[in-house]
């Protein structure tokens, strides 16, 4: 199943105002939640409040958003951007997002071998970096069902 595009936005009123979106659907809007762990391109971290206001960009893993109650409910991101301010207010905006319970394993399993092998033929640098990319995703897919 492909991936539809996502936004989430959420806040730490804990964190405040938190907001997980996508292009497609809105996960979280303005909600308060305790904690949200991303994975960005300069490694995984924890948002708690009061965290120092940073933007990064975010790489293709799951992002885990910690309610209140002590449940969580965790998300597949292909890439974007994940925004925590002063106010301790973030906002995540990803390019394709999906809750990882979703997706499937041998799918992904089978869509990362079939990249793979259409690695080698290519020449052409576009056609490559989208294979490249499709590599990605679905090795950090695999990697978070396992």
């Amino acid at each position: 199943k492909p991936l539809d595009a996502a936004l989430l936005r959420c806040s730490l009123k804990i964190l405040r105002n938190t907001s997980l979106l996508c292009l497609l659907q809105v996960f979280f809007k303005e909600a308060n939640v305790k904690q949200i762990d991303v994975p960005t391109l300069t490694g995984a971290f924890g948002i708690l409040p009061a965290h120092v206001p940073t933007l990064q960009v975010l790489r293709p893993g799951v992002v885990t958003v910690f309610n209140d109650d002590g449940s969580s409910t965790k998300y597949f991101v292909s890439s974007g951007s994940v925004t925590v301010n002063a106010d301790s207010s973030v906002q995540l905006l990803a390019e394709e997002a999906v809750p990882l319970d979703s997706l499937d394993l041998a799918a992904a399993k089978a869509n990362l071998e079939k990249a793979q092998s259409e690695l080698g033929g290519i020449s052409d640098e576009a056609a490559r970096a989208g294979v490249l990319i499709s590599i990605e995703a679905n090795e950090a897919i695999v990697k978070a069902l396992e």
